[in-house]
């Protein structure tokens, strides 16, 4: 008779396990990334900005149409993501900001500063979260 080899788990790392995943699902389900400020912001205007900013020489936007850009991360179904530039919470206050100055926020990063005014800023948000 040939054993299976099966490890040897402990029930309580399995149980943290679960429940931290589950953790991460419910706070995932639970967060909505538009919070009031960003549901008052036009996602229409954050569309035409994103386009006349020029994001997508480097970025693929969805709706965007030329925003075609392969040099930086293709930017569908941004409201799914934890992070921003990696490391960033995505969180609307990070992600205004980070459209804003990302030199600021990320010294090395390659993301230029555009110069985007605060408001144009979260009207590209608003878009950006739009895309799930």
């Amino acid at each position: 008779m040939q054993r299976t080899w099966r490890p040897i788990l402990n029930p309580w790392t399995d149980r943290i396990r679960s429940g931290g995943f589950i953790l991460v699902l419910v706070l995932c389900a639970c967060s909505s990334h538009t919070p009031a400020d960003l549901h008052e912001a036009s996602r229409e205007s954050g569309r035409l900005l994103i386009e006349q900013y020029g994001c997508g020489t480097c970025h693929t936007v969805p709706g965007v149409r030329t925003a075609t850009g392969k040099l930086a991360p293709p930017l569908g179904k941004f409201a799914r993501r934890v992070y921003i530039a990696g490391s960033l919470p995505n969180d609307p206050d990070v992600l205004t900001r980070w459209i804003q100055h990302p030199q600021e926020l990320v010294p090395a990063t390659t993301m230029p500063d555009l110069g985007v005014s605060e408001q144009h800023a979260r009207d590209m948000a608003a878009y950006l979260y739009s895309l799930r």
